[in-house]
């Protein structure tokens, strides 16, 4: 009998997500769904949680990420279908890998080109990798309480060499060139290393600071005095010239709406696929940068040789 009921439990938690997005997900009119009609659209895409690599995915337990796969299809859907009039990108992130802002920015510059507007509605957190997506619209729309900014780099190693002399745990390395093991928690970083990695963040950093002074119109110098890796409010954000207007998501979409001088009220299509999982355990909090735990979380799930944005 218990044998029956654990498999029954397994197999409801693959039915009911699956029968869940067969009503609300890519076939569902009702209005934010993913239905696309003939009329005049907004297209939307969730940037949710740290940006990485690959697909998006949302723990059972918590944890979200924003895959750069999937974003990257979707801004690219939206360049395709001339249904699609403007995006609206909802940011909710902390940050993430450099490589993967940068491809997904790049997805976005793309869709610019291709004479489609695109406006960012920054949700909680629109900070580092997130600021980076959000610099490379043409609008965006902050609350006055968002924290945004960290405009910066951080690489970051653990070493462990006094531990693992405590616990009696000896490491041999065998390695085919000077640099090969560089970051290994088994030993210091050398000088010359130390240079190496340095040199790194300070490449990634003034491609950082390049894209917020191209995408905000600013002097590249005038980027430089406020990219110290701190985070500001929206309304901070707003008086410093790196956010355009203070509203929520309702506001962003008149925004939109407006730029792509749509008349009438707009279809508004989610470019995001629904997440049965979410749908039945309802969405993973995204880690807060005053998190600690949430931090070290983060950096455990990037390889230790990915640089990543800085999240202070």
């Amino acid at each position: 009998m218990r044998k029956k009921l654990i498999i029954s439990f397994l197999v409801a938690l693959v039915v009911i997500p699956l029968v869940a997005v067969a009503f609300l997900g890519p076939n569902s009119n009702k209005k934010g769904g993913r239905h696309l009609g003939s009329g005049d659209v907004i297209g939307v895409i969730n940037v949710e949680g740290v940006i990485m690599g690959g697909r998006s995915g949302a723990g059972v337990l918590g944890g979200v990420t924003a895959g750069a796969d999937d974003l990257m299809s979707q801004l690219k859907e939206a360049r395709e279908d001339d249904r699609i009039k403007v995006v609206v990108l909802r940011i909710n992130s902390p940050g993430g890998v450099a490589a993967a802002a940068q491809e997904v920015g790049d997805e976005i510059d793309k869709l610019r080109k291709s004479g489609k507007k695109v406006v960012v509605s920054m949700g909680d957190m629109a900070a580092s990798g997130g600021y980076w997506l959000a610099a490379k619209a043409d609008k965006i729309v902050a609350n006055p309480a968002t924290m945004t900014g960290s405009i910066g780099v951080i690489m970051e190693f653990q070493n462990l060499q006094k531990l693992y002399g405590k616990l009696g745990v000896d490491t041999e390395t065998f390695k085919s060139g000077p640099h090969k093991d560089i970051g290994s928690s088994a030993r210091q970083l050398t000088a010359e290393e130390r240079k190496i990695l340095q040199g790194m963040v300070d490449d990634i950093y003034n491609q950082f600071v390049d894209v917020v002074a191209k995408g905000r119109k600013m002097d590249r110098e005038e980027v430089r005095k406020i990219a110290d890796g701190r985070i500001y409010t929206g309304r901070q954000a707003k008086e410093l010239g790196l956010v355009d207007e203070l509203g929520n998501y309702y506001d962003a979409l008149e925004v939109a709406k407006k730029m792509a001088k749509i008349k009438g009220e707009p279809e508004i299509y989610q470019l995001s696929p629904v997440d049965p999982w979410e749908l039945l355990f309802g969405k993973a909090q995204s880690m807060s940068p005053f998190d600690s735990i949430g931090r070290e979380q983060i950096l455990l799930k990037l390889i230790q040789d990915k640089t990543i944005f800085g999240q202070n």
